[in-house]
């Protein structure tokens, strides 16, 4: 029975006490250990699970102190009844499909779900051979102990104290000071701390502006191609979103954006065609910003990954009427699952964002918000920077010369540095046929359509991103994705 029950490997990534305490409590929780029956004694369930006495010792111990288990004298270790007849265990009542259900496909006023987005591959990207993915992160360049560390520090007895109360609609102010003295001066940005909202990502502050600043008879100008969830969460406004083509210097800035309220950009690293804006391009655009009332979001994507070429001022910093709204976010250096970006603007549109915010989420989570304003003050994000240029610049080199090789004229190696390479296939191929095909190969490659507001199949694309495929690699994925396309050319 128990080793039916408890399944321990020293390859599951967690010690084997913790292992059985949630074996343990998983059988206590589902009901297979009879209330009335003891326990085995601490020596004999060591004996049949093959571990050292002390690990059930202790195992049993903590469950004890946690309620869930109760200790009688000479009779040995049960099943605490009054913990888990708290429990609610009956079952749900079946739905009955004679009754008048809602009509959920009436109900459902807005389907996210259809709207055109990026391949559901990503999800599962560390199953491919090669993952030639953009917006993951190497586990190998990960700074373990670093952010043990700082994890530590955020788990102390004083800062536990200080981040678990409700926060309402705070920021932790330790972050903020670390935003506004280490993050933004690099990019030419000086603010109050008044003026930055940490966000959940990039992505929330880009929910939070739209909700804000759109309506739904706006015409908003948008990069195309163009990063996809943004266009999505524009369009969720009701608004026209008016595609604006994109060449080697950005965004093209001309009369076509002069009726539109607002504009979308990422000019560090033009999301995906990986374009720098030129500085008479940002000029021209904060000049005609001013003469015809339009508002800008700044997305700064993969600003700090510049290795290729000479560093540019963020948009923002050359913003001398305040029409500017920065987004930044830390998830492409520290990691993504933290989730954690932030915002720039003038105090009262932060005020508002705060605001809504706190209506959707209140704050990111305080605890984590601390552990990186550590990762920050203690300059191991400065170092990771400088660690991910020079790994990133070396897989770089190795993407350029394998498309050279394998897919001459296909690409043009990005000027700015970043994590991916826009890439241009044949005349007659299917994007979308190339990512399906490659996946079924072991190869994660992203299709370009999804990036353009209107797929021209004449026009096809691939994003090839290189941040968490080692550079030893490349060469090989490379010239397996050049054979597949080479297939389908005929």
């Amino acid at each position: 029975m128990w080793r039916q029950l408890i399944r321990l490997s020293n390859e599951q990534g967690a010690s084997l006490q913790s292992q059985l305490r949630r074996a343990l409590v998983t059988a206590i929780l589902d009901g297979h250990i009879p209330h009335h029956r003891p326990l085995p004694s601490s020596r004999e369930l060591a004996r049949q699970l093959g571990v050292a006495r002390n690990t059930v010792v202790h195992a049993y111990q903590h469950l004890m102190d946690e309620g869930y288990l109760i200790a009688e004298e000479r009779r040995g270790y049960f099943v605490n009844t009054e913990l888990v007849n708290s429990r609610t265990s009956r079952a749900p009542k079946p739905v009955d499909g004679n009754q008048s259900c809602p009509d959920w496909d009436r109900r459902i006023k807005t389907r996210p779900s259809r709207q055109r987005n990026l391949g559901m591959a990503l999800r599962n990207w560390k199953s491919f051979e090669y993952a030639f993915t953009a917006g993951q992160t190497d586990p190998a360049l990960f700074p373990i102990n670093e952010w043990r560390e700082c994890c530590r520090q955020s788990l102390a007895v004083q800062a536990i104290t200080a981040w678990m109360p409700d926060s309402v609609d705070n920021d932790d102010p330790l972050l903020l000071e670390q935003i506004q003295n280490r993050v933004l001066p690099p990019r030419g940005l000086w603010v109050n701390t008044d003026q930055i909202l940490v966000t959940m990502g990039a992505q929330n502050a880009l929910y939070l502006l739209a909700r804000l600043l759109v309506e739904s008879n706006d015409k908003v100008a948008f990069e195309d191609p163009g990063y996809p969830d943004a266009r999505n969460i524009f369009e969720l406004r009701d608004c026209t979103v008016k595609p604006v083509p994109v060449d080697q210097h950005g965004i093209v800035i001309d009369d076509r954006i002069n009726d539109c309220r607002l504009l979308y950009c990422t000019p560090s690293h033009q999301s995906p065609t990986t374009a720098t804006m030129s500085l008479a391009r940002r000029e021209e655009l904060l000049r005609r910003a001013a003469e015809n009332d339009i508002l800008i979001i700044e997305d700064d994507y993969e600003s700090e990954l510049n290795f290729a070429g000479p560093p540019t001022p963020a948009l923002k910093s050359l913003d001398g009427n305040d029409r500017v709204i920065y987004v930044g976010s830390l998830s492409k250096t520290l990691a993504p699952g933290l989730r954690l970006g932030y915002m720039v603007g003038p105090k009262e549109l932060i005020d508002e964002a705060r605001a809504l915010r706190r209506l959707m989420l209140r704050h990111p989570p305080s605890n984590n918000q601390n552990a990186v304003a550590h990762f920050l003050a203690l300059g191991h994000h400065d170092s990771l920077v400088h660690r991910l240029a020079h790994a990133y610049r070396q897989r770089w080199e190795a993407m350029d010369q394998a498309l050279k090789a394998h897919l001459p004229e296909s690409s043009v190696a990005p000027a700015f540095g970043g994590s991916a390479f826009w890439v241009r296939l044949p005349g007659g191929i299917c994007a979308d046929e190339v990512e399906q095909r490659a996946g079924e190969a072991g190869i994660l490659v992203v299709s370009g359509n999804s990036y353009f507001a209107n797929p021209d199949p004449a026009n096809a694309f691939l994003r090839l991103g290189f941040s968490s495929i080692p550079a030893e690699k490349i060469n090989s994925g490379i010239a397996k994705l050049a054979n597949l396309i080479r297939s389908l050319a005929g």
